[in-house]
C-alpha cells in the first residue's frame, strides 16, 4: 500500500516530537507537556504505523514496548574490551593512585572527572549514523550478551541521537558505555508486585536491574522501568573527538544520551576527597543506589600516556564506600517488647563490619516477615545497613543452612512479663497483653494512666515518670499512691512544695468515674468513648472484668477485635493484681460511685435536660474549655464549634465575640457560666469527678 506523503511526513514529525519529549521527561526530568498530551501523540503515531506498517522504523518511539521472547541471547564481541576498574577502599589507597598518576605524567597536580559509581549493570550502546543498532552486556569484558531488544525499552536511551545546538555532527559509529539501574521507587514497586502475585522478591536494586535487563521476553523488561546513565566511550569512528573525558560526556549529553547530573571536574587529590565526602553525605538522598565514586584523569592525551594494566586503566579508579551489605550468621532470634507491647523479632548475629560499623543485631520486623524470608537460627544471611537505618536481614542463603534447623514460632507468652501474647486477626504485629505490669511498657502505661483525660494527676509529667521508673520507685500505677513526700523531694526539679502538690493531686484522683478508670487502664483500642460505653453497659468493674467476649459484643460500638483485646487484658493475672492494688484500702483505694440507673452517669440518661442538645461554647471561662465540653457530653449534649439555627444553647463566657450577636439574631438560648454551674450542679455531677 502506498503511503500518502502527508501521512509519511506526519509520522516523521510525530517521531521527532515524541523523542524530544522523551528526552525532556526521562533525561532532563523537565517535561514540557502533560502525560495525557504525550499519550495522544503516541496513539496517533501508533495508529499511523498500524495503517501503514512500512512506516515503522527501528528508532520509532512505538518500538519501546518489547518484542516476543527470545530463545536465548546472542553473543556480542566488543570492539574494544570493557575493562573493569581498580578499587580504592580508603584515603591512603586513593592517595597512592594520585601519586602514581602524577609521577606517570610528571605533573604536580592532575585534573580529574568525578561521578558516582552506580550499583547497576554495565552495558554498551552502539550507534551507526545516529541510530541505535545494538545493546550488549559487559559479560567477561571481551564478549557479552546481545540485549538490544531489552535496551530499546529503556525510556532514557535514545533510539536515534538528537541534534545538539552546539554540535550537530556525531561519528558514523559511536559506542557509548554506561550503567543500567533501577531507582528505589521502581525497585519497591517491582517487589510489591512480586509479593502480591506470590513471586520471589529481589534482594536489592542491582539484582533487580540485572534480572530485568536479562529477560528473554523484552516486554517484561519494558514493564520494569529501567534507567541508565552513560559514563564513557568505546569504539568511535568517522569523526574527530574531544580532548577531555568531561567534554565527551557533555557532547553525548547534547545528543540526548543520559549522563549523571552529579558529574563534576575536580582538581587534584584534595578535590577528589571533597567530592567523595560530598557524595557520601548525599548518598541517602539520591533516588538510586551508588556504592562509591569514580575518578578518571580528565585529559585524553594523559589517559593515553598512562595506558592500561592487564584488566584496568591506570588513569581511573573507583573509590568505594564502606560496604552496606555483608554476610554473617544468625546465632539467635529473640523477641523484643516495645513500649506499646509490640513484639519485634531481632536476629542476634555473629558480629560483622557493615558500612564502617560493627553490627551484631538486625531487625526482622514481624513474624510474617520472618516466615516470608524463612530466617532460622544457624542461617547464613545477607544483612544491610543504609545510613542510620537499623540493620536488617535482606535474604537467607538456604544452600548454607545447617541440618536440624526449625522455623521460628511466635512466643505464646511475653518474654518480659510472661503475659499472654495476642495477635489480632488481620494484624501483622503481635502484642503483650500485660500492659499494667510489663516492665517494657511500664513508662508508657504510667504516663497514660496519669494523663489529664484519664486519672488527671496534675504535675506527673513525662520526665518525672521517667525518674520514678528508673529509680524503681514505681513499677506499676498502684505504686504512685504509695509515694512519700521524702521520696518525691529527692527527685530532680522536685522541691518540697512540688512534692506536696503532686501528693495532693494523687489524693484528688482517688475518687473518679468508672469510665475514666477503664480508659486509664490503657487497654488496646479502648478510647474514651469505648470506656464510657463499657461503664454504662456493665455499671460495675468486676462485671466488666469477668465479661465473656459474647457479652462484650453486645455493647454498642464494640466489634470482635476490640472485644478480644478487652477480654485478653482482663484475663491476665498480672493486670488483675495491679487493679486489685489500685482498689485496695492499703493505698487509700480508688473509688467511684455506682450509678443508680443502667448508665454509669446521667450522660446516658435521656431524662437529662441537656440530652440530645447541640451546644456551642464561646468566650473565656474559669475552667478549661475541654473540661467543660467533656462534662456536657457526659450529660448527653453534643458540643460543636459552629453556631447555626440548629444550635440549642450558647454558653457565653467573658469576651464572647461575634457569636453572641449571631445567637441573638438566630434566637438561640444563651446562658453564662453561673447558670451553667447551676445546671451542672442540678444534674448532681461533682466538678472533681467529671473533668472527662
Amino acid at each position: 500500500m502506498t503511503v500518502p506523503a502527508s501521512d509519511r511526513e506526519r509520522a516523521e514529525v510525530l517521531r521527532r516530537e515524541l523523542e524530544h519529549h522523551n528526552y525532556r521527561y526521562y533525561v532532563l526530568d523537565d517535561p514540557e507537556i502533560p502525560d495525557a498530551e504525550y499519550d495522544r501523540l503516541l496513539r496517533e503515531l501508533q495508529a499511523l504505523e498500524a495503517r501503514y506498517p512500512e512506516l515503522v522504523t527501528p528508532d520509532s518511539p512505538t518500538q519501546r514496548v518489547g518484542a516476543a521472547p527470545l530463545e536465548s541471547f546472542a553473543e556480542v564481541e566488543h570492539r574494544l574490551p570493557m575493562l573493569s576498574l581498580n578499587n580504592a577502599l580508603d584515603e591512603q589507597e586513593l592517595s597512592e593512585f594520585d601519586r602514581r598518576v602524577r609521577e606517570g605524567l610528571g605533573l604536580e597536580q592532575v585534573r580529574y572527572s568525578a561521578e558516582p559509581k552506580l550499583d547497576g549493570l554495565a552495558v554498551s550502546l552502539l550507534y551507526e549514523d545516529g541510530v541505535l543498532v545494538q545493546g550488549a552486556t559487559r559479560g567477561d569484558g571481551h564478549r557479552g550478551e546481545d540485549v538490544t531488544a531489552q535496551v530499546r525499552t529503556i525510556q532514557s536511551v535514545p533510539l536515534r541521537l538528537r541534534s545538539s545546538e552546539a554540535d550537530r555532527q556525531w561519528p558514523a559509529l559511536l559506542e557509548v558505555r554506561g550503567e543500567v539501574f533501577l531507582t528505589y521507587e521502581r525497585f519497591a514497586a517491582i517487589n510489591a508486585r512480586a509479593q502480591r502475585e506470590g513471586g520471589k522478591a529481589f534482594a536489592n536494586p542491582r539484582n533487580a536491574a540485572a534480572g530485568s535487563l536479562r529477560q528473554l521476553d523484552s516486554r517484561v523488561t519494558a514493564a520494569r522501568g529501567l534507567s541508565m546513565f552513560c559514563y564513557g566511550l568505546g569504539a568511535v569512528e568517522g569523526a574527530p573527538w574531544s580532548d577531555s573525558h568531561s567534554d565527551s560526556l557533555a557532547r553525548i549529553a547534547g545528543w540526548g544520551l543520559p549522563v549523571s547530573p552529579e558529574q563534576r571536574v575536580v582538581e587534584g587529590l584534595d578535590g577528589c576527597m571533597a567530592y567523595h565526602a560530598a557524595m557520601a553525605e548525599r548518598r541517602e538522598r539520591l533516588a538510586y543506589a551508588i556504592d562509591g565514586v569514580v575518578f578518571k584523569v580528565d585529559r585524553r592525551v594523559d589517559q593515553e600516556q598512562l595506558g592500561f594494566v592487564s584488566r584496568a586503566p591506570r588513569w581511573a579508579i573507583a573509590y568505594k564506600f564502606p560496604a552496606q551489605e555483608e554476610l554473617t550468621t544468625v546465632e539467635a532470634i529473640e523477641f523484643q517488647v516495645g513500649r506499646t507491647g509490640a513484639l519485634t523479632p531481632v536476629a542476634r548475629l555473629a558480629p560483622v563490619d557493615v558500612a564502617g560499623v560493627t553490627v551484631s543485631n538486625a531487625t526482622l520486623h514481624n513474624i510474617d516477615e520472618v516466615h516470608r524470608k524463612d530466617v532460622r537460627v544457624g542461617d547464613t544471611v545477607y544483612i544491610r545497613r543504609a545510613g542510620d537505618v537499623i540493620p536488617e536481614v535482606v535474604r537467607v542463603l538456604p544452600e548454607r543452612r545447617p541440618s536440624g534447623t526449625a522455623p521460628v514460632q511466635l512466643p505464646a507468652q511475653c518474654p518480659v512479663c510472661n503475659s499472654d501474647v495476642l495477635r489480632a486477626e488481620g494484624e501483622a504485629v503481635a502484642r503483650c497483653t500485660g500492659g499494667l505490669f510489663c516492665a517494657a511498657q511500664r513508662k508508657e502505661a504510667i504516663k497514660h494512666f496519669a494523663s489529664r483525660r484519664a486519672m488527671d494527676i496534675e504535675g506527673l509529667g513525662d520526665k518525672l515518670v521517667d525518674q520514678l521508673v528508673e529509680r524503681v520507685l514505681v513499677q506499676d500505677p498502684a505504686d504512685l499512691y504509695q509515694l512519700s513526700q521524702e521520696q518525691l523531694s529527692g527527685l530532680e526539679r522536685m522541691a518540697e512544695k512540688s512534692a506536696a502538690n503532686l501528693l495532693a493531686a494523687l489524693d484528688k484522683s482517688r475518687h473518679t468515674r468508672l469510665a475514666r478508670f477503664v480508659y486509664a487502664l490503657g487497654i488496646r483500642e479502648v478510647g474514651e468513648a469505648t470506656a464510657r460505653a463499657l461503664a454504662a453497659h456493665f455499671r460495675d468493674l468486676d462485671a466488666l472484668m469477668d465479661a465473656p467476649v459474647a457479652a462484650l459484643l453486645s455493647v454498642e460500638g464494640i466489634g470482635p477485635v476490640v472485644a478480644e483485646h478487652i477480654q485478653a487484658f482482663f484475663s491476665q493475672p498480672h493486670n488483675r493484681e495491679v487493679i486489685a492494688k489500685l482498689r485496695s484500702p492499703e493505698i487509700g483505694a480508688i473509688t467511684w460511685e455506682r450509678p443508680a440507673s443502667g448508665a454509669e452517669a446521667e450522660a446516658l440518661d435521656e431524662t437529662s435536660p441537656l440530652f440530645g442538645k447541640t451546644v456551642v461554647i464561646t468566650g473565656t471561662l474559669s475552667q478549661p474549655r475541654e473540661q467543660i465540653k467533656a462534662r456536657l457530653e457526659a450529660l448527653g449534649a453534643k458540643v460543636t464549634s459552629s453556631l447555626s439555627k440548629k444550635t440549642d444553647l450558647l454558653i457565653a463566657g467573658a469576651d464572647p465575640g461575634s457569636k453572641l450577636a449571631r445567637a441573638e439574631a438566630l434566637g438561640v438560648e444563651m446562658i453564662d457560666e453561673d447558670r451553667l454551674r447551676a445546671l451542672l450542679e442540678s444534674a448532681s455531677i461533682d466538678d472533681a469527678d467529671d473533668s472527662d
